[in-house]
């Protein structure tokens, strides 16, 4: 194997799975990143986010230190629940690349490696200095980004571009979905089940919250971005009830809003309050947000669009802004003042999949697009 495809098979075959599905977490992967980075000659810091949980970062000098850019990939995965092939034995077939996380986002992440390595090993010397970062805890939490943009602030680092690593396809993303995540709970009165009429049945009450806000969620539907599609919303958990012979005196459920660009969190629940105004105070309780991360759209006159357009057109690539409705560590940086892009090798299809795969001339072609951005943005 070339020295990417291995690299590529290396990270699989190391378990990074998050702590949140009972994995081990990054430390292994991230030890091996850093030895990779360190043995290439690169300046490189480590930065620890949680207990045996850290980034990974490196530095390639570029011409005009007081300019940069970022590369950014994580090093967490999802589980390997219900997979039906082995997760870190990596096998290639037909071209492609099998294992957990093999398209998300290990692929992205060993291009942007052996970018930055390639380059320092030729001599070359990019227009800017370009920082790369492996993160923890992106299936998750985001707090590996988060961290990531902290420790830059406190070293006076400000990337004028950020490329973020994710399946799309060879596609410059410059827009994607928000996520909101939060619980709407219904009260009522508990009694014996044989005297129904005693209590108030928190689930009946609740069904009736479900059938306002499936009218509202159709509507959504009129509400569409040219790049990523309709604005959605899924009731995707449900719990109530205590005991059979019980009437029920509580039910909660748990719903996922993907917003697209120009909406906020605030303005979305301001929106839910409307639809469950008729019901009585103490009735229904809309709570806090669980998760709250606005979508993210970067001008495709910018000079990263116009960048990777540019290069893409040259690699006889599909040029043309793309959106995507999954979100990434990408909106943490552009609320940051970091204007980015998503790019990677794979499909978003075969991320979390029961055969996760990746096509290996795209990761191939990853790398190529990556070095020609690195030696031609900011020239």
């Amino acid at each position: 194997m070339d020295d990417l495809t291995g690299t590529l098979a290396r990270l699989i075959s190391i378990n990074s799975i998050n702590p949140e599905w009972s994995g081990p977490g990054e430390a292994e992967i991230g030890a091996f990143v850093r030895e990779f980075l360190e043995k290439a000659g690169l300046e490189v810091w480590e930065d620890e986010v949680l207990p045996g949980r850290s980034n990974i970062m490196a530095r390639l000098p570029g011409r005009d230190s007081s300019r940069s850019v970022l590369l950014e990939a994580h090093l967490d995965t999802v589980s390997v629940t219900d997979m039906t092939i082995p997760p870190f034995d990596p096998v290639i077939k037909d071209g492609r690349l099998y294992g957990r996380g093999s398209c998300d986002t290990k692929a992205g992440l060993a291009a942007m490696m052996i970018a930055l390595t390639s380059l320092r090993a030729e001599g070359a010397t990019p227009p800017c200095d370009v920082y790369f970062a492996a993160v923890i805890d992106e299936e998750n939490a985001f707090r590996g980004v988060l961290r990531l943009i902290d420790w830059l602030h406190e070293r006076g680092i400000h990337p004028e571009a950020a490329i973020v690593a994710e399946p799309t396809e060879l596609r410059a993303v410059s827009c994607n979905k928000g996520v909101l995540r939060w619980q709407i709970e219904t009260r009522g009165l508990a009694a014996h089940s044989s005297k129904p009429h005693l209590g108030i049945n928190a689930i009946v009450t609740m069904a009736r919250v479900i059938d306002h806000l499936e009218r509202h969620h159709a509507a959504l539907r009129s509400r569409t971005h040219p790049h990523v599609g309709e604005a959605t919303c899924t009731i995707s958990l449900i719990e109530g009830g205590a005991q059979v012979n019980f009437v029920p005196e509580r039910c909660l459920i748990t719903l996922d809003r993907r917003m697209l660009p120009g909406e906020t969190g605030m303005t979305v629940l301001s929106e839910y309050e409307a639809v469950l105004a008729d019901f009585r105070d103490g009735e229904v309780m809309i709570h806090p947000p669980r998760l709250s991360d606005e979508a993210m759209e970067t001008s495709p006159d910018s000079p990263l669009m116009r960048s990777a357009g540019a290069i893409l057109a040259e690699m006889g690539l599909d040029p043309a802004p793309a959106g995507v409705p999954f979100g990434c560590d990408v909106t943490k940086l552009h609320r940051a003042g970091i204007p980015g892009i998503i790019f990677g090798p794979g499909s978003i299809d075969q991320a979390h999949a029961a055969v996760e795969w990746v096509d290996l001339d795209q990761v191939e072609m990853a790398l190529a697009f990556h070095r020609r951005f690195l030696l031609s943005y900011g020239s």
